[in-house]
């Protein structure tokens, strides 16, 4: 029988030191998709090993296979206890506009039950969870532990399959516990059982070989912009459907996303309205998204009265779980081809790609984590989609496919993870930790 009380207690205990080093951690600008913060993520690798090393850890290392540093840590108790690999990562996204932030972003601040600051929620605080988790045990889990921490996840993890690849016996364990994925609402936990996966494309449209003047040529000769933007809103129905023929699409969902709940999460301003059909849990977990998240071209500042002779877009394609990532960029790319107007040349380039995947929650896994996770909330935690993308979740599950997966958080929707004062609420992170150190707990039993 697990002892709840005792277990609250120690990790209660550790959770003031932790919180300084998650603060500390913060103020690193690990930042994986800026070449310039390469010397930061690296940093923010070593910090991680140290804190593993001084719990007594003498199999921890820093691995890289061509992209940024992940910290690999072996915590063995006994050959014939089952061995929890507890992963998180410690790159972080950029900033935006610093002017925007209500506190410096690498300056860790906390306002109520919120600690401000860019990754914070994510995911430097999964991180901390698990070094709380370790530090309650003495460094001696209940159960044999490998602790992945890595550093591109921001970037889709496109190392991390050669990284499992080449350390596989390392990294093999009968569960993968993902503190990345985030909570239904602040005080509810879920544990995440379906993720879309990614395409990142960029879309040149060029008509011109240099600019020209618009009142000269305007009306004869098409600009770029012009046409990139019609070429964009083909993408879309009138609904705001996804228009790209073939992409899968499913409509069920264990449960309901309420439109004033949508509003509040989102930032949704007055009148404007959500966007698709069908279930609104459905348009963001379980059917594809496309976004366009970036233009080049002429800015107002600077522009003039010529027409633009090229113009490029960066489209993020959300890949609903059940298709690849390969056949929504060929679906895709057929698309754009076949739309693009007035014979204007096209270039599309695949980027970042990354699985859907869906997650088997079930069984003496699923009650076990259930136990711990109400144990520790005092609410009994949900299971949901999630919009957004862990690439390396597939990739787990296709190195290990016999293992468990168990995606948990220390994020809810109020975090604002990738965006203007992202933050942390401290209460379910706390609980967070203390649920991690009861389902180990309750593993060994």
């Amino acid at each position: 029988m697990v002892d709840v009380a005792a277990i609250g207690e120690r990790v209660r205990a550790v959770l003031p030191g932790v919180l300084d080093d998650l603060v500390h951690l913060v103020s690193i600008p690990s930042i994986s998709s800026q070449p310039e913060h390469a010397g930061d993520v690296a940093a923010a690798a070593d910090t991680v090993l140290g804190h593993l090393k001084v719990l007594g850890c003498d199999r921890a290392r820093i691995v890289q296979s061509g992209g940024q540093p992940a910290v690999i840590a072996h915590f063995d108790v006994a050959p014939e206890l089952p061995t929890v690999c507890l992963y998180a990562h410690l790159d972080i996204q950029p900033t935006g506009d610093v002017a925007q932030w209500t506190t410096e972003p690498f300056s860790a601040t906390q306002r109520g039950d919120r600690l401000y600051g860019r990754g914070t929620a994510d995911d430097k605080a999964g991180v901390a969870a698990h070094l709380a988790v370790l530090r309650a045990f003495d460094g001696k889990p209940p159960v044999n532990v490998v602790v992945l921490i890595e550093g591109e996840e921001e970037l889709g993890s496109p190392t991390l399959a050669r990284i499992l690849a080449e350390n596989r016996d390392d990294l093999e364990a009968d569960l993968y516990v993902i503190a990345d994925c985030g909570n239904w609402a602040a005080g509810i936990p879920a544990f995440t059982t379906t993720l879309r996966g990614v395409v990142d494309c960029l879309v040149e449209v060029r008509t011109l070989e240099h600019a020209v003047h618009s009142g000269q040529f305007g009306g004869a000769v098409p600009d770029a912009l012009t046409t990139l933007c019609r070429l964009l809103a083909t993408l879309h129905d009138e609904q705001g459907n996804v228009a790209v023929a073939g992409l899968v699409a499913r409509e069920d969902t264990p449960v309901e996303y309420l439109e004033a709940t949508l509003r509040a999460e989102s930032g949704l301003l007055d009148g404007v309205q959500p966007i698709g059909s069908g279930p609104l849990a459905a348009r963001t977990w379980t059917k594809p998204a496309i976004s366009v998240i970036g233009l080049d071209t002429t800015s107002i500042a600077d522009s003039s009265n010529t027409l633009i002779p090229s113009a490029k877009a960066r489209l993020s394609v959300r890949v609903a779980p059940g298709d690849t990532a390969e056949h929504a960029w060929r679906c895709l790319k057929e698309h754009l081809e076949s739309h693009v107007e007035w014979g204007a040349q096209l270039t599309v380039t695949s980027k970042e790609r990354a699985e859907p995947c869906v997650i088997e929650l079930s069984g003496d896994l699923a009650e076990q984590a259930n136990w711990a996770w109400r144990a520790a909330y005092g609410v009994e935690p949900l299971q949901i989609g999630t919009g957004g993308t862990i690439g390396m979740i597939a990739e787990f599950q296709r190195a290990f496919p016999d293992a468990g997966v168990l995606g948990t958080a220390v994020a809810d929707p109020d975090s604002r993870m990738h965006g203007i004062d992202e933050s942390l609420y401290l209460p379910d992170w706390e609980a967070a930790c203390l649920a991690e150190a009861l389902l180990l707990a309750e593993l060994a039993e």
